[in-house]
């Protein structure tokens, strides 16, 4: 059987644009990102599921693989890719600035971690909450969801000259705003308590200036912000949980996923 060199670049093309898709999500998805994620498991996990996905894919368009048309298709598959993984991150910002919030009301803003998946240091509080929701995501299959929707869009929004526009820019970078709002929203129960806690103290401090309110407000405050933690977690979970599925429908969204 003889090869010729046409055929050769076009099996590598039906190949190298899906794992392009595929390849970039990996990049930027939330859990598989993180630096302990080494990139050489994320380029296997990328190239195993394309190897599954292209056969069943619609036939691609016609173009030379090492041509200006082939270099701006493989710049929209990357750009695909990113832009959902993207959507989940900024899902799972939501939780690092609800933690932040806390964190620096209640006095542990010193505590800080590095965060394995973006190298900067995070208060400990949010580094919990971020773990809390790596554990939702791969609890409810997330991940899994993730990936059937990016096999379909294949489909919905085929590999071609056509891919996402700038209305599709424009509503995730709408949906931007549900990091502060919903941060702030899953935190405000805490940071009202905290508040109110504080004002507290200031009017003790008014009418008894001896006291040393310092002294016993500070572990105090650390210890209030604890308790109410640790009985508002399973409600900031549910709501962060609202929040996932709004960005899986955004994604649904902007893939052209029915």
């Amino acid at each position: 059987m003889t090869l010729t060199e046409q055929q050769i670049l076009s099996w590598v093309a039906a190949f190298i644009w899906p794992f392009f898709r595929i390849g970039a999500l990996f990049i930027s998805v939330p859990v598989f990102s993180g630096r302990r994620v080494p990139a050489r498991i994320r380029v296997i996990l990328a190239a195993l599921i394309t190897f599954v996905i292209v056969p069943v894919l619609p036939p691609l368009p016609t173009m030379e693989l090492f041509s200006y048309r082939g270099f701006m298709v493989a710049v929209q598959q990357i750009f695909i890719g990113i832009a959902t993984g993207f959507i989940l991150q900024m899902a799972f910002s939501v939780m690092l600035v609800a933690g932040q919030s806390i964190a620096y009301s209640m006095g542990l803003g010193f505590a800080s971690l590095v965060d394995p998946a973006t190298g900067v240091q995070v208060p400990v509080v949010a580094q919990i909450f971020i773990i809390s929701a790596s554990l939702i995501l791969l609890a409810v299959n997330g991940h899994l969801i993730l990936i059937e929707m990016l096999a379909q869009s294949f489909t919905t929004l085929p590999i071609g000259d056509i891919g996402m526009n700038s209305a599709d820019l424009w509503k995730i970078v709408r949906w931007s705003r549900q990091i502060f709002v919903g941060g702030v929203s899953l935190a405000l129960p805490v940071l009202a308590t905290i508040l109110f806690v504080n004002i507290s103290f200031g009017v003790a401090s008014r009418a008894a200036p001896q006291l040393q309110i310092f002294g016993i407000g500070f572990p105090i405050t650390i210890m209030m912000g604890m308790v109410l933690i640790w009985i508002m977690m399973p409600d900031m979970l549910d709501g962060f949980q609202g929040i996932l599925a709004q960005s899986f429908a955004l994604i649904r969204d902007i893939l052209r996923i029915p």
